[in-house]
């Protein structure tokens, strides 16, 4: 019999071409090596600066793999210029890969740009701007303008100042800390320095310490510093350290329950579901944690699930969380950056990315072979520097270990432990490591397949998936709940309800603060059904949306309303059609429990399946107040 079937389906999305303005953009080959005798002859004689000209950089982004950089060229003296070279170094492994408004060229590591044939000539007082994008952790050194110092000075060589020390961080409090690096070095001088928080600048300060404040509590930042010095240019940034503000926890405390919701790459197509559907129905405000899923699990790594929808899709500002409309050339668009977004409007949100889910966890079984390369390959994608801020940990679903789900896994009991410390030991303390579980509490089911009670010491909690435990894959019945709380007369097989599972892994030794008690957003139903109760036979699985047996919430609660329930979950005869699912009373009832057994609190799947106004989650956050 099979105990869940997931409804994960995966739509496939087309994918759009970027077209760039070729007038204005010049993309830059393999020739960063070039010999020095490919250099531009115009660079070899360039007309000379007039008195005070100057060329300033600024790094305008920094995405860690990557930044975009702007030079401004200001014509300070008395008389017209009428063109401009700017020749700068980089250090080895730092180059531009594209540019606009300026033709860039390399010899080496030494970079040069001269102005296209509308922007070269500047009168008095008049400045103009290129731009380019770049790779590498460096910064520009030996700056000149028509070959004379940038600064205007007339002398060229002018070096940018040194890296600050790695900050050392103190006086960590909820909402505060102090920081203290050791002095960058300049041949003329550090002016001040900027301190950079996750990468955006926060303070600018002429010592060596800054008192960070107005943090949040039991929150992960990371911080580094970069001088300036007299004459405006800015050295490479320090190393970073990672500090945790005290409060908060991984763990649920006792007045602080999880209520965690499944957020889905696929939903943004024919669901048209988006991050900022959890702001308009009023979740987000009511939601702990979000975990997204999928990731897949390939070649015994972790890999990209839908790139497009993860870190590609382009968002109008309708769409978007905060209103602001994604351009061509950002560095994280898609659902990573409004998640990114929507942290920054709710800081309470923790985001974990969740990999596998009942299509993808066949690969599972191989990448076990090597959990700790297993487990690298996992933290180094989740902590990618394009999207590290965006998430706080992983969840892990395989559906299921030692057992069988979609495919069968018979890696042993023991596996499930193994994992878990695995993942444990390369995240660390300071990131959340949770899995979805299975509910199946038969006598030699999948609880007791593998050992959830060894692995509990190293997870945050499980995601007890206490729903799909019938429905139309049975297509001639009976009917059933799939979602029962408690056992009832009648019941299609024993140990198939949320209580049974839950006694199960308690008594297996999981504490009670790590089993989340899960919800569906959704209905299971059959057709050709005579008998309101459960119990009836049928001929065929319900139709429903997207697939056979399966409806949202926000469809049912209208199309065929409760009238009736049974172990704690609501079903409906409607015509010939009979379906179970929660209701925002039978949450709230179930809420009741799970704090009466001393849960950690409640997660569902998936959010699209709510109403417009989020009533299912507003059930879940009044119940477990």
């Amino acid at each position: 019999m099979r105990v869940r079937h997931r409804s994960r389906h995966r739509l496939t999305a087309g994918l759009t071409t970027l077209l760039l303005p070729l007038a204005t953009l010049v993309a830059l080959g393999g020739n960063a090596e070039a010999a020095p005798d490919t250099a531009p002859k115009s660079a070899q004689a360039a007309p000379k600066a007039a008195a005070g000209a100057t060329a300033t950089y600024a790094k305008t982004q920094d995405w860690g793999s990557g930044f975009e950089g702007k030079w401004t060229i200001k014509n300070t003296g008395t008389t017209a210029l009428s063109s401009w070279t700017v020749v700068w170094d980089f250090p080895a492994g730092t180059k531009v890969t594209s540019a606009w408004d300026a033709t860039v060229t390399n010899s080496g590591d030494k970079w040069t740009a001269k102005n296209l044939g509308w922007n070269g000539s500047l009168a008095p007082g008049a400045s103009v701007s290129f731009g380019f994008n770049g790779s590498g952790p460096g910064s520009p050194a030996n700056c000149t303008l028509n070959g004379e110092s940038c600064d205007g000075g007339g002398q060229p060589g002018d070096n940018p100042p040194s890296a600050p020390g790695t900050p050392t961080a103190s006086g960590i409090t909820d909402t505060s800390v102090k920081l203290d690096w050791k002095a960058a070095t300049d041949d003329k001088g550090v002016k001040n320095y900027d301190v950079l928080r996750d990468g955006a600048k926060v303070a600018t300060v002429t010592g060596t310490s800054y008192a960070d404040s107005g943090l949040t509590k039991g929150t992960d930042y990371s911080y580094s510093v970069q001088a300036r010095d007299t004459a405006d240019q800015t050295g490479p940034a320090s190393g970073s350290v990672k500090v945790r503000t005290t409060g908060g926890g991984t763990d649920p405390g006792p007045g602080d329950k999880v209520k965690l919701g499944y957020f889905t790459n696929w939903g943004v197509y024919q669901r048209n579901y988006h991050v900022k559907n959890i702001v308009s129905s009023g979740s987000a405000e009511k939601i702990t944690h979000i975990n997204y899923a999928f990731g897949n699990v390939q070649g015994g790594k972790c890999t990209i699930g839908d790139a497009y929808a993860d870190y590609d899709k382009a968002y109008t500002a309708d769409q978007s969380v905060d209103g602001v409309a994604d351009t061509w050339d950002q560095p994280l668009r898609g659902n990573f950056n409004q998640l990114r977004k929507l942290k920054a409007k709710y800081p309470h949100i923790k985001v974990l990315w969740s990999f596998g889910g009942w299509t993808w966890s066949g690969g599972f079984t191989d990448a076990m072979k090597n959990p700790e390369a297993f487990a690298d390959s996992c933290y180094k994608l989740v902590e990618d520097p394009r999207w590290a801020d965006v998430f706080d940990g992983i969840d892990l679903d395989w559906e299921y270990p030692n057992a069988c789900g979609l495919s069968c896994d018979t890696s042993g009991p023991a596996v499930m432990k193994t994992m878990m410390q695995a993942f444990r030991t390369k995240f660390g303390a300071n990131n959340l490591v949770t899995a979805a579980i299975t509910a199946d509490a038969s006598p030699g089911g999948k609880i007791d397949a593998a050992d959830y009670g060894g692995a509990a010491q190293y997870t945050d909690w499980y995601n007890v998936m206490t729903y799909d435990f019938f429905g139309a894959w049975d297509a001639k019945g009976p009917t059933a709940p799939h979602s029962p709380l408690t056992d009832y007369p009648g019941i299609p097989k024993g140990g198939f309800n949320s209580a049974a599972a839950i006694n199960k892994l308690k008594a297996k030794g999981v504490p009670a603060k790590k089993l989340l008690l899960g919800i569906g957003f959704y209905g299971r139903g059959w057709t050709g059904v005579t008998q309101k109760e459960p119990g009836g036979t049928a001929t065929a699985a319900a139709p429903g949306t997207y697939e056979a047996g399966i409806e949202d919430y926000k469809v049912l609660k209208n199309s065929c309303p409760s009238n009736g329930t049974v172990a704690g979950t609501a079903y409906a005869h409607c015509g010939n059609n009979w379906w179970s699912y929660d209701t925002p009373a039978t949450i709230r009832a179930k809420m009741a429990w799970a704090k009466e057994q001393g849960l950690g609190g409640a997660f569902f799947w998936e959010f699209s399946g709510d109403t417009a106004n989020g009533e299912l989650v507003t059930a879940i956050n009044d119940g477990l107040k």
